[in-house]
């Protein structure tokens, strides 16, 4: 397990360092200045190229890409050329939001991906395979934004049950934030469960299948115990697998849901750096996201190592 884990993470540090490069580059090309961006349309040549010294925008590429490759690595991501405040600073603050709602859209993907699956899987061909594949592929067609204006309009306009504004922190008040957090879970989870359930009801449908299970029944094992210890068990591999990519697909699709219920998490932030032409954080943003898929998909390996001894490396 130890070989598997430094596998894994000696693979991550040149994944990180090619992406960093790309965004770097990508920042680099974009046309227009950074200072004429933040002087705006009064600004002239002569305080242009001021502000672009005081960056170090005129500085040659490999020289500034070596100096934010030691910095970042070092987890500084250097200033905002806007507001002056270290990235770190404001990423920081920003991203307990973002966990906290891909946290509770990851649960709730994998609750109703898992039970879909199980529900079409246990019974192929039948209505409620049908039924249950016809739910996954509504909620895969859906966008995310629409769908939380809709979550919106009823939960929280019509009925009154929930708030309209999602995010209170909570050191603040965790109650509300419980409320608060529950719309925009279930809009980002819900259009993300679809593949989990796909790949849930595929390996279910093979796994309830087998010979071995016609014995098992022929026994007298319950059929409860037949499809959670026998079918799901055997299944969890393929939903290991759609979850890490479930949850890279969410990560960027919270950008949305950011929006419509004013959370106030990285998404955001890197927005309004990317129309504003805030590199720095935007190549902050860019590396902290990368960071967390990195993450996941290693914890998600290692479970999988776990479940499966024969994917480890000798």
């Amino acid at each position: 397990m130890l070989r598997l884990i430094i596998t894994r993470v000696a693979l991550a540090v040149p994944q990180l360092l090619i992406l960093s490069f790309l965004v770097f580059c990508l920042t680099y090309m974009v046309p227009g200045s950074p200072a004429a961006a933040i002087l705006g349309a009064s600004a002239t040549p002569d305080s242009i190229a001021a502000l672009e010294a005081r960056l170090g925008l005129d500085r040659p590429f490999f020289e500034r890409l070596g100096d934010w490759y030691v910095a970042a690595f070092q987890g500084d991501f250097g200033q905002s050329f806007t507001s002056g405040r270290p990235v770190t600073d404001m990423l920081g603050e920003r991203l307990p939001a973002t966990v906290s709602l891909m946290v509770g859209g990851t649960i709730i993907a994998l609750i109703l991906g898992v039970a879909l699956g199980i529900i079409g899987g246990t019974k192929p061909g039948s209505i409620r395979d049908r039924i249950s594949t016809a739910i996954a592929s509504i909620s895969m067609s859906m966008p995310e934004f629409w769908l939380g204006i809709i979550l919106v309009l009823i939960f929280a306009v019509q009925l009154g049950w929930l708030p309209v504004i999602a995010w209170v922190p909570p050191s603040h008040d965790i109650g509300l934030w419980l409320k608060g957090i529950i719309l925009p879970s279930l809009a980002l989870g819900t259009t993300g469960a679809a593949l989990i359930a796909r790949q849930t009801r595929t390996a279910m449908a093979q796994n309830m299948s087998a010979r071995y299970i016609d014995s098992l029944t022929a026994a007298g094992v319950p059929r409860r115990r037949l499809i959670f210890k026998y079918g799901f068990k055997n299944s969890l591999v393929p939903v290991l697998s759609s979850t890490g990519i479930t949850i890279s697909i969410m990560l960027g699709a919270s950008f949305a849901i950011e929006k419509v219920f004013s959370i106030p998490g990285v998404g955001s932030v890197l927005i309004r750096s990317v129309t504003g032409k805030d590199f720095s954080v935007v190549q902050g943003g860019v590396l902290l996201i990368a960071t967390i898929i990195i993450a996941v998909n290693l914890i998600l390996d290692i479970a999988y190592g776990i479940i499966n001894p024969k994917a480890r490396p000798e």
